[in-house]
């Protein structure tokens, strides 16, 4: 297979995008806040159409182009309305899955992020809700749903409520997308958490979970009886159902218990773990979008992105295409049916993130976009940097500087990344790069406990909320003071979610780093946090946070809990919830507002209206990030 070859990137991107806005040579602050030109694409099985989700910086549209031409011949118009997936059912079917926050009635399911998908036919122009017209069930699905093609005719197979006996449990439904008609296959039953069924569209596994017992079990459909093949005591971590292994006829299976981290292929006839599929515990599947099966497997390995493909022939195709993007992050956003057409997301250090349509047998690729087309000219360097802790941890993360300045004596922005399970990752980043626009080194560390390091390092997190956890950011500063590239009297911290309450913790837990602080929906006291979690969810949430906070090391959860340290406080801090949080409620910014306030010290609370724990909408993302940059100005200015 021969090299790919394509207009170049700053000459196709300059000129126009052909789904977002055109570039430009400025970058305003909404440039950054708003949200992405283009938030996700996918191309058709066949190769010959795509979709993807534009925005103007507020609004959303799905819309459709032709991959010979990449015109738009229709758009979806979404509005305000949070789009979280859209998958192709073959060809003539695309389902789009949109989400709000509310309650649903008649369950006693808490006020949360639900979900609802809408098959759009684009041969009758019909819209249908899944599933619809089967008695006793409401417009609200709990997962993407499962795309199968069945004899030639596309089918969606989808998790929702079913009422009965007074009770909503979870059941599987089966949708002919063409025809329209939905049947219930599997009724619910207590406990249950997550179906999959196999490349022909029959029943094959099921998970279960209970929160009293605190039993995970995993089944499997064997001549219509549903047959144990696991059952395990999940107090915290609860293994997970990821999809189809390689055949297509087995269940893939993650287990992360107390650190054992592998996925196991689970067949009908399975009664116990089969042999580990990735010795990487890292490893996430690839899945073919038509059958479902399991074709290859990703991994973030330290910074670079690692794509393994089982078959020879597509690991070649995905060589040949990062080989095209020379010096550029590329990952993969969709693949047709014969993996020969893809959609690829390739992230430049001078430019930024662009979507582009890779043709493999035309041996060519052509732009769809950038995310953020009016940043392009003012794209920051992201340097990856190595450190150790105080107690001789190592530790890694990112240093995003400023364009135009020398990297000595910088003004610094920490910022924390949520989780604490989760990581930063090498790239582009729109609060970093707003930051270093403005004038701002920025440090970005995975601190102990961060995701996708291992087990030994996330363990290393236990019990160290507010503590080493916290002190790991303030090293992070120490080390950068002695290479000189920042000034240690000029740092303030910035974060959301757990990065919000790292934020409240660095003024309080470990004072005088920081000259400011920025908290977006942070936690504030982690005793009405833990009994918040507890009862919208199970006693398993509970044990998560003593295990994260201490608590099952003897330590208190108002040690840790910034409310309870307010004479430590003698910086400026600015408080920033959106009021429809359904993750971190936003009493928990609300009651440290006026604790602070009260106690005498300078603050200020921004209540983001309609707004999720997600920043999910344009308008008041770009509030959050205008009001946190004014803050930022005015108490640790960059110049």
């Amino acid at each position: 297979m021969g090299e790919l070859t394509g207009v170049g990137r700053a000459a196709a991107l300059a000129a126009t995008s052909c789904l977002g806005a055109s570039p430009a040579a400025a970058a305003p602050l909404e440039a950054y806040g708003r949200l992405p030109a283009i938030e996700g694409a996918a191309v058709s099985p066949d190769g010959e159409l795509i979709a993807a989700v534009v925005t103007n910086g507020e609004a959303r549209t799905v819309a459709l182009t032709r991959a010979t031409d990449l015109k738009s011949f229709l758009k979806i118009p979404a509005g305000e309305k949070k789009v979280r997936w859209i998958q192709w059912a073959g060809s003539n079917h695309l389902i789009v899955t949109t989400s709000q926050t509310t309650d649903i009635p008649g369950t006693t399911a808490p006020r949360g992020e639900w979900f609802v998908a809408i098959d759009y036919n684009l041969k009758t122009h019909r819209e249908r809700v899944l599933p619809s017209g089967v008695p006793r069930t409401i417009d609200a699905v709990l997962a993407p749903p499962m795309v199968r093609v069945i004899g030639g005719r596309p089918f969606a197979f989808v998790e929702a409520f079913h009422f009965s006996a007074n009770a909503a449990h979870v059941s599987l439904f089966k949708v002919d997308l063409d025809s329209g008609l939905s049947d219930l296959i599997q009724e619910g039953q207590p406990f249950n958490r997550q179906f999959l069924v196999d490349d022909q569209g029959e029943p094959l596994a099921l998970a279960q979970y209970d929160p009293q017992s605190r039993r995970w079990s995993v089944k499997v459909e064997r001549r219509a009886v549903w047959h144990t093949v696991k059952s395990l005591d999940a107090a915290i971590e609860t293994p997970e159902i990821l999809g189809l292994g390689r055949d297509g006829k087995t269940a893939l299976v993650y287990d992360d218990m107390a650190g054992a981290s592998a996925m196991h292929e689970i067949g009908r006839d399975s009664e116990d773990w089969g042999a580990a599929v990735a010795a990487d515990p890292q490893a996430e599947p690839i899945h073919d979008p038509t059958t479902g099966r399991m074709v290859g497997l990703y991994a973030l390995a330290g910074d670079q992105d690692r794509y393994v493909f089982f078959d020879p022939m597509d690991q070649k195709r995905w060589d040949a295409v990062v080989r095209a993007y020379p010096g550029e992050r590329v990952t993969l956003a969709s693949v047709s049916a014969d993996h020969q057409k893809m959609i690829v997301l390739a992230d430049s250090p001078t430019d930024g993130p662009a979507y582009a349509f890779v043709d493999i047998p035309a041996g060519s690729s052509r732009w769809l976009g950038l995310r953020y087309p009016t940043v392009k000219s003012d794209v920051a360097p992201v340097t990856p940097i190595a450190f150790k802790a105080a107690d001789g941890t190592p530790l890694t993360g990112y240093l995003t500087l400023p364009n135009g300045r020398a990297p000595k004596g910088l003004p610094l922005i920490v910022l924390p990344h949520g989780g604490p399970a989760s990581r930063d990752d090498p790239g582009f980043d729109w609060w970093a790069q707003a930051m270093a626009s403005r004038g701002y080194a920025v440090l970005q560390v995975n601190y102990r406990g961060s995701d996708g390091f291992g087990w030994k390092f996330l363990a290393a997190g236990f019990g160290e909320y507010g503590r080493k956890m916290q002190t790991d950011l303030s090293d992070g500063v120490r080390w950068l003071a002695s290479q000189g590239s920042i000034d240690p009297k000029r740092v303030c911290v910035v974060g959301d979610s757990y990065g919000g309450y790292a934020a409240l913790a660095g003024v309080t837990l470990d004072p005088g780093v920081y000259r400011c602080a920025v908290s977006v929906a942070g936690v504030s006291d982690m005793k009405r946090m833990v009994a918040w979690s507890k009862n919208r969810t199970s006693v398993a949430s509970e044990r998560y946070w003593d295990r994260y906070v201490g608590v099952d090391k003897g330590r208190s959860l108002d040690d840790i809990s910034p409310i309870h340290h307010l004479d430590r406080v003698m910086v400026p801090v600015l408080l920033i919830h959106g009021k429809d949080d359904t993750v971190v409620p936003y009493e928990q910014s609300r009651m440290m507002a006026d604790a602070l306030q009260k106690a005498g010290k300078d603050v200020r609370l921004v209540t983001l209206k309609s707004e999720d724990h997600w920043l999910s909408r344009g308008e008041t993302r770009l509030e959050m990030l205008q009001a946190t940059m004014d803050f930022l100005e005015k108490y640790n200015p960059p110049n």
